[in-house]
């Protein structure tokens, strides 16, 4: 078995929360929803719906044989996504431990969310509907990616380093995100840069449009094309990185190098064998319990708060990505405080204490009613979401058993149970959005999954120092 703690290794493990950590801002929750809630009115009005026919409601939009509201769709596209990563990754785990193909699954998943991002270039009012379907698809990558990633962690590192090593993989994730989401911006906001808008402009006034408004057209022109430019430098920026990583992760080990077998029957087997002993681990079943409700509530708020922000508080693309960035700042340090507290206190009661301030951020936002509180509010989201993050990861990694080689399968469980969360809840907050016609509404609900998410960590208090959680 190669040596763990090595830095060079822990490094470049890290760099892939640097690579694709970039699709999870720029795609997810900073540049592709403010130009998706933009296009897809754009497209509503070429369908003559117009602004005043919306009276403030999400345009509608055909998707899947539906008409839905866009941030239902929305929605809903997250939730297919996860919930195929839901149907595959067990058996995908018990695959690529047999086999010993981590690696390969882990390149095929970064290739198909990489190439899926770079080719929402595509993207515009002219075919919205396959613009959304490639945002899945981006979304399967993503998370399918992860799993094989995540299971790294217990090979690079002892138990004792899980908390640091984890944390400092998100503090590289908020850190290389924020660095392409900076260049990205400079692009889209001074497009002149890049792209002749002046020249446009001339040729506008030669055709008769006056100065200002042929200034404006040829900006907003290029600052559109700069934004479809930017899902591509996203696409390159996470294959280019996870090429690093995957060069120097240590070689992968086959749980069934001496066994013979078809390699997908045998994968099958290996899940199953992997499954039998999960059922035997009470402690670890519990914690998947709390981790189910916990990511139901916190990744529905981080892949829905932009949205949520667009739609009710009506705010514009520079104050959206101004707190996108905000809460990424901020969340590098959040990751290396609770690593911090979790050594003197233990990780499920630290965690418990950031469960109790997620409850108060979903019944906060039910009253938020200006940009100003959306501000303060995703200051408090920043200090607990990198921390709640990396201590969720390490803690599971610390329960899973230490004689096993199987580390892709005992993570495929904890993948599924955060993919199935997030099904559940973004289904739930677009559902509840559909019906009552109000997000707030939905952000409200999403205190009752913490609620479930603190019982199910209460009734591991008792454990933490038997297994250094």
């Amino acid at each position: 078995m190669t040596e763990r703690n090595q830095p060079r290794v822990i490094r470049a493990w890290c760099m892939y929360d640097w690579a694709n950590s970039a699709y999870n801002l720029c795609i997810t929750s900073a540049i592709f929803p403010v130009y998706y809630y933009a296009v897809t009115k754009a497209a509503a009005m070429k369908a003559g719906i117009e602004p005043t026919d919306l009276n403030g409601q999400d345009a509608p939009m055909h998707w899947a044989g539906m008409e839905l509201p866009s941030s239902v769709a929305f929605s809903y596209a997250l939730s297919a996504a996860y919930l195929l990563i839901v149907v595959i990754s067990p058996f995908l785990g018990g695959l690529a431990d047999y086999g010993g193909l981590k690696k390969r699954m882990m390149a095929l998943f970064a290739g198909l969310g990489s190439i899926s991002c770079a080719a929402l270039f595509f993207f515009t009012d002219e075919n919205v509907a396959p613009g959304l379907t490639l945002f899945m698809f981006a979304a399967v990558g993503w998370a399918g990616s992860s799993i094989f990633y995540n299971s790294f962690l217990p090979e690079i590192a002892t138990p004792d380093r899980f908390d640091q090593v984890s944390a400092q993989g998100y503090s590289y994730g908020y850190i290389g995100s924020v660095t392409l989401l900076v260049l990205n911006l400079v692009m889209i906001m001074f497009p002149g840069l890049l792209f002749d808008v002046e020249g446009m402009a001339r040729s506008l006034q030669g055709q008769g449009m006056g100065m200002e408004a042929a200034f404006t057209e040829a900006e907003g022109h290029y600052r559109s094309l700069a934004t479809r430019w930017s899902f591509v430098a996203v696409g390159a920026w996470w294959m280019g990185f996870a090429f690093y990583t995957l060069a120097h992760l240590p070689p992968e080990t086959a749980t069934g190098q001496n066994q013979s077998g078809h390699l997908w029957s045998r994968g099958y087997d290996e899940f199953k064998r992997v499954w039998k002993r999960v059922r035997l681990m009470p402690t670890l079943l519990r914690y998947l319990f709390a981790y189910f409700f916990t990511s139901c509530g916190l990744q529905t708020i981080m892949v829905l708060a932009t949205i949520f922000a667009s739609s009710e508080l009506q705010m514009g693309s520079e104050e959206l990505i101004a707190t996108v960035l905000l809460i990424q700042l901020i969340a590098i340090a959040g990751a290396y405080v609770f690593s911090y507290f979790s050594r003197r206190f233990g990780n499920v009661p630290v965690l418990m204490w950031g469960i109790v301030v997620w409850m108060a951020i979903c019944c906060a936002a039910y009253f938020v009613s200006s940009s100003i509180q959306f501000y303060l509010l995703a200051a408090v989201v920043g200090t607990i979401m990198g921390g709640t993050q990396s201590l969720l990861r390490s803690t599971y990694a610390k329960l899973i058993p230490t004689d096993t080689k199987s580390h892709a399968s005992f993570f495929s469980f904890y993948d599924v149970t955060e993919k199935l969360a997030i099904v559940f809840g973004t289904f739930a907050f677009g559902y509840i959005n559909l019906m009552t016609g109000s997000m707030r509404n939905s952000a409200l609900m999403l205190s009752l999954f913490f609620i479930l998410g603190m019982i199910g960590m209460f009734g591991l208090l008792k454990k933490h120092k038997e297994y250094g959680i």
